[in-house]
């Protein structure tokens, strides 16, 4: 294991992603969010993702040569073209254009088209509470679950976020995927060689599996399939939302991130910022949340959304993070 700094972390990923085909601006903000995921312990979506992304700019899966635009706009809403790039640098762009419109007039929508893997939703959301506002943040991905009652993949693990900012307090941060975990979580399981839990995927035939493997080439199971259609329901709705709204790609349209050719997956992100001034008043919000969180602290062992991972990465701040190997040794001989 190899101990580097967050800013020794950002720089190997970047130049392995710019060896890659990504050019500096994209490279620098995808390099940011592996970092910043990895510090939190978020694996799944840290530096485990630098291969794949590396390996998608090299088989023309991701335009290395894209900068986000702003494709249309018209009151609080805006629309960002990400080129069939890498998705970071289009959903800062979005969030930055969602925070300015909600200034203006109260709330806002801003969404991304043509994108690709967007890694940890509520990162993108931090700018958000930094302007002191409330944020909601939902993608779609390559289809890997099936409908309410169905067996073959439609819908993405299509993740959730929000973001909501406290007085003098870290905000709350509620980041979810819509199946029982994240897809990520069955490729490190698969890497390690070790089973999954029933419950959590299908295999290609439509039966419960405990094989990663078999579960990647089949589908996940969506949060509370045992027992109700629920976690398909949402998986609808934001599918819905990032896509017939925004004109991407709907995920059962775009080739799995896990396989090293296909098409470029153009899905989207779609980002709704809300200003609380315009609404009950700032003061008034942060009042009335600082009410709920002390309720809900009243019962001894409530850990409230976002706490760990920010602790995770204050400790990584200081203390940096352990990168394998093996990893640093694939970055460095790619390049």
């Amino acid at each position: 294991m190899a101990a580097l700094s967050l800013q020794q972390a950002r720089d190997a990923v970047e130049v392995a992603l710019r060896s890659a085909g990504a050019n500096a601006a994209m490279a620098e903000a995808t390099a940011r969010a592996l970092v910043l995921a990895e510090a939190q312990g978020l694996g799944s979506h840290g530096l485990s993702r630098v291969a794949q992304y590396a390996t998608h700019l090299r088989n023309g899966r991701v335009n290395g040569d894209a900068l986000p635009t702003l494709r249309r706009a018209k009151g609080g809403a805006a629309l960002i073209d990400a080129h069939e790039g890498l998705a970071f640098a289009a959903c800062e762009m979005a969030v930055g254009e969602a925070i300015a419109r909600a200034r203006d007039c109260g709330i806002s929508v801003a969404g991304v088209a043509d994108s690709h893997h967007c890694g940890v939703v509520v990162d993108h959301l931090r700018a958000v509470a930094e302007a002191g506002m409330v944020g909601l943040g939902f993608a779609n991905s390559p289809a890997a679950m099936p409908a309410a009652g169905g067996r073959h993949p439609v819908f993405g693990t299509n993740p959730v976020a929000a973001v909501f900012p406290r007085r003098d307090a870290e905000p709350l941060m509620i980041d979810l995927s819509l199946s029982e975990v994240a897809r990520g979580k069955l490729m490190v399981a698969a890497k390690q060689g070790q089973p999954i839990p029933p419950g959590w995927a299908l295999d290609r035939s439509g039966q419960p599996t405990t094989d990663p493997k078999a579960g990647l080439e089949g589908s996940m199971l969506p949060i509370g399939a045992a027992s109700s259609p629920k976690g398909a329901m949402l998986a609808l709705v934001v599918e819905l939302l990032v896509t017939a709204l925004i004109g991407a790609q709907f995920g059962f349209e775009a080739s799995s991130f896990f396989e090293d050719a296909g098409n470029r997956p153009r899905i989207g992100q779609a980002f709704i910022v809300i200003d609380p001034g315009a609404l009950a008043g700032s003061a008034s919000y942060l009042d009335r949340i600082e009410v709920l969180v002390a309720e809900m602290l009243r019962d001894e062992g409530v850990r409230l959304p976002g706490a760990r991972r920010e602790a995770r990465r204050r400790r990584a701040e200081a203390e940096g993070i352990e990168v394998p190997d093996a990893l640093l040794a694939q970055w460095r001989a790619s390049s």
